[in-house]
């Protein structure tokens, strides 16, 4: 068996970011793309049977008997994702195909003979920090996204996602729906790192997922007159600059007055950009989340209608759009039973990260574990898992996938 953090240090060099620290891998950058050659290697050397679906998805599987469709419905599959946000941990993702990996040799070595198809999958464009739509590989999978509302996703460059998919291979007309992929999943269990403390505080190694608080994206573009910074006055100006400061502070003063409530402006893009340019237009990116889809509803609601008003009072206007929503998540009862059955003694935890584990639940019986993160932090270079908390994890996904399978 090869460990999990062998495996991991054989991609710890694709895609550092020399900038921001950490690793930046996005979606059909060359460091994301080495990584699924790395992903097809890997499971090749254990004999795995790799195909890429339409939507990009990568398949590795362990069948029992058959090769074809037929032998796979109702496949026990496992897996997660391996591009990045900008300057995020090592772990965020790469874990749970490693985990995966090596649960795959754990099996193999005790002998285990499935009663049922085994895959490993890796979907793309999880964080969506590329075309900003998270989890879109599971959302063009179950049609959570309009196949032509995805192909025409632009990049900060202004390349679609239609125009890079066919550039690595993938042909984007056939993006979209696939109920007979969809069909094959009889349950899917992913592994993550915890991606903030809980189990530190349940003082506990790995955890069993409950629920994903709903959560999404808006663009708030705020629109004003682009003019020169030196012989503009200050009454003269309608500065969307402006206006998104104070937008960005009642996002937090909203939030912060809402219990439970998360929300986040976490990008922001002045057109043109220059340091002596009155900025025609800002655009700010709001991620917000709360367990209640309708308090969430309200939440941005609320902001849309301070940001009307703290626009209108430079002189600018303020126009708000949903980029992608996803509501609270409750994961598979029965699911959730067997994998504590599986790890005696794993609490159950919910989360505020969103994962493709919460998209496939609608559709497919879906569950996940979190493994300790010590920092209580990710998306950021601290994002960390100790040695005995990943093998600890790479076990516990195999004692789990040994009793479902």
């Amino acid at each position: 068996m090869e460990s999990v953090s062998s495996l991991l240090g054989s991609i710890e060099d694709v895609g550092r970011d020399a900038v921001r620290g950490g690793y930046s891998r996005p979606v059909f950058s060359t460091a994301e793309l080495d990584l699924r050659s790395w992903f097809r290697e890997e499971a090749q050397r254990r004999g795995l049977d790799v195909e890429t679906d339409r939507n990009g998805i990568l398949w590795a599987w362990w069948d029992t008997e058959t090769h074809d469709d037929a032998g796979r419905q109702g496949a026990l599959v496992t897996g997660s994702h391996l591009d990045s946000v900008p300057g995020g941990g090592a772990f965020d993702g790469p874990l749970g195909v490693a985990s995966a990996l090596a649960a795959v040799d754990l099996l193999k070595k005790r002998g285990v003979q499935p009663q049922r198809a085994l895959a490993v999958t890796v979907f793309p464009e999880e964080e969506g920090s590329r075309f900003g739509v998270a989890c879109l590989g599971s959302r063009l999978l179950t049609g959570a996204i309009d196949a032509d509302t995805a192909r025409n996703l632009k990049d900060p460059d202004g390349v679609t996602i239609a125009e890079a998919a066919r550039a690595n291979g993938l042909n984007p007309e056939h993006f979209g729906r696939d109920d007979d992929a969809l069909r094959r999943i009889g349950d899917f269990v992913e592994l993550h790192v915890e991606q903030g403390r809980g189990l530190i505080d349940l003082d506990a190694p790995i955890a069993v997922g409950t629920s994903i608080i709903g959560h999404g994206r808006w663009k708030l573009a705020i629109s004003g007159q682009g003019n020169h910074a030196g012989t503009t006055l200050m009454d003269d100006r309608a500065d969307p600059m402006v206006a998104a400061a104070q937008v960005v502070l009642a996002i937090r003063k909203t939030a912060a007055a809402t219990p439970e409530a998360r929300a986040t402006v976490g990008r922001i893009q002045p057109i043109p950009g220059g340091t002596n340019v009155i900025a025609s237009r800002v655009d700010l990116w709001i991620d917000l989340r709360h367990p209640n889809d309708a308090t969430t509803a309200a939440l941005v609601e609320s902001i849309h209608g301070q940001a009307q008003k703290a626009a209108a009072f430079e002189g600018c206007t303020a126009a708000l759009t949903r980029e992608s929503v996803s509501g609270t998540v409750s994961f598979d009862g029965e699911l959730q039973r067997q994998l504590q059955l599986a790890i005696p003694g794993a609490p159950g935890l919910p989360t505020g990260a969103g994962h493709d584990a919460g998209i496939l639940a609608a559709h497919v019986p879906s569950a996940m574990l979190y493994v300790r993160n010590p920092t209580g932090i990710s998306h950021s270079p601290e994002e960390y898992v100790e040695g005995d908390d990943v093998d600890f994890g790479a076990v516990a996904l195999a004692d789990a996938l040994e009793r479902l399978l």
